[in-house]
């Protein structure tokens, strides 16, 4: 969750030693266009690599960019994160992911593979600057000199050691050995297509209340332990999360209170018990709200539904949280109602180093809302109620599994006073694991587990 919101791009990483054998283009590939290399990082040892490219559509008709796929090969001992700088085309149309070889070289065991999610390049056309980088995740300076694909260009020229491959067969270049179609080689985590679904997550939260034995059952926690985030002190009670009865079924209750002071305040919060969640499709249907049920307004409440991994030690590489938060009153600088998705790499709590990125919307959300995020090849898109609130990616791609949390608390106290209560609720959660599922689809199928009388189902496997 933001404690500050700084956009901050770390960029640094650690050592490889590489070499190289190549296998030649077949004489079927469709050379219907040609990629163009340089690079702003020329050294032998390196922070990060900075591959740049320009792709030229030597054809006679309009190339759809998102059937386009770009290789660079290297050698690596570790994970590796992907970032785009700049593009003409536009850094939010491009994505990065790393995969390994099926058939490792001396100069190759895996690939940066460069794809797009939107776009049209004309006949004759070009895309312009792909500024891109990758770095290692622990951010040590590794070695390129040998990587396969590498080359100390400064400035564009024809590369054939980058692959390009369109529709799935290779266009363009002659790949690493053991580089061949898209379709064929391995991911390393699921690839997040639709009817791929590894597990599913459903609950309406028909519970008796926070003691109900049938939570820890189903792997729910309900928060009593002190500590952050919000008002330092603050109590975190179970007896602040209720499932009252609301619209003809039950609801999850998140009830938070304070009277102006540390002692006098109570922060809420449900989380699943096991970091199981990485991949896939995340939803719920979620009721914030803007004044509180009884006392005075103005109080800085955060309303959430989010993913996290917690921190080993500043700065943790593996760290990764993906949060919907809702200030009905402002916060951390704001005045009025906001809406935050953010996406986060990692950060240092002292001194205060913030490494995310986020979209914000400023207006009243007060009532119920479809929050959905999707989770795959490099990607996080959100949805508002079927919206398309915010697509994420490159360095604040989550690495390592995660908890599903619901949480309310106050960033700051406005001071003493009467007590007042704030309450934020949620109909349902679901989640498929593995699987990239349209906001529409989610719907559908949690309406099909009420039509069948179903409150729970969890067949997500453990990690």
């Amino acid at each position: 969750m933001p404690r500050r919101f700084l956009k901050v791009l770390l960029a640094l990483a650690l050592p490889v030693s590489l070499g190289g054998v190549a296998l030649a283009v077949p004489a079927s590939a469709a050379q219907s266009v040609r990629l163009q290399y340089r690079t702003s990082s020329t050294g032998a040892t390196t922070a990060q690599a900075e591959p740049w490219f320009k792709l030229v559509n030597t054809g006679s008709a309009p190339l759809p960019l998102d059937q386009v796929k770009i290789r660079y090969y290297f050698r690596g001992e570790t994970a590796y994160r992907f970032a785009c700088s700049w593009a003409v085309v536009g850094c939010s149309t491009v994505t990065g992911r790393f995969a390994g070889l099926p058939s490792p070289v001396p100069t190759a065991d895996r690939y940066l593979e460069v794809g797009f999610t939107s776009g049209t390049l004309a006949a004759g056309a070009d895309t312009g600057d792909l500024q891109l980088r990758f770095h290692r995740a622990d951010w040590q300076n590794f070695s390129q000199s040998d990587d396969y694909s590498f080359g100390a260009r400064t400035s564009y020229a024809d590369w054939d050691k980058v692959a390009v491959f369109v529709d799935g067969r290779l266009a363009w270049g002659v790949p690493a050995a053991g580089g061949g179609d898209p379709s064929q080689s391995p991911s390393p985590t699921p690839s997040g297509t639709p009817g791929t679904s590894q597990g599913t997550l459903f609950d309406d939260f028909s519970y008796t209340g926070s003691s109900d034995p049938r939570l820890a059952q189903r792997g729910w926690t309900v928060r009593s332990s002190a500590g952050g985030p919000g008002v330092p002190g603050a109590a975190w009670s179970p007896s602040a999360v209720t499932f009252p009865s609301a619209g003809g079924g039950q609801v999850l209750q998140l009830a938070s209170s304070t009277d102006g002071t540390a002692s006098g305040t109570v922060h809420a919060e449900l989380s699943t018990a096991s970091r199981k969640f990485f991949e896939g499709t995340y939803a719920a249907r979620v009721r914030f709200s803007d004044a509180p049920v009884s006392g005075p307004d103005g109080e800085h409440v955060v309303q959430t539904f989010f993913t996290i991994t917690p921190l080993a030690r500043d700065l943790d590489p593996d760290y990764g949280e993906l949060d919907f938060e809702y200030l009905p009153n402002g916060g951390w600088g704001e005045p009025g109602s906001i809406l935050y998705t953010t996406s986060w790499e990692t950060y240092r709590n002292d001194p205060w180093l913030a490494v995310n990125t986020h979209t914000e919307e400023r207006a009243s959300f007060a009532g119920w809302h479809d929050l959905v995020m999707q989770v795959s090849g490099g990607r996080i898109r959100y949805y508002v109620d079927g919206r398309l609130f915010a697509d994420h990616g490159d360095i604040y791609y989550p690495e390592t599994p995660m908890w599903l949390m619901f949480n309310q608390w106050f960033i700051d106290l406005q001071g003493g006073g009467a007590p007042r209560t704030y309450h934020q609720q949620v109909d349902w959660v679901y989640h498929s694991k593995g699987e990239v599922v349209p906001p529409a689809e989610v719907l559908d199928r949690v309406g099909a587990f009420r039509a069948a009388s179903t409150s729970f189902t969890d067949t997500v496997p453990a990690p």
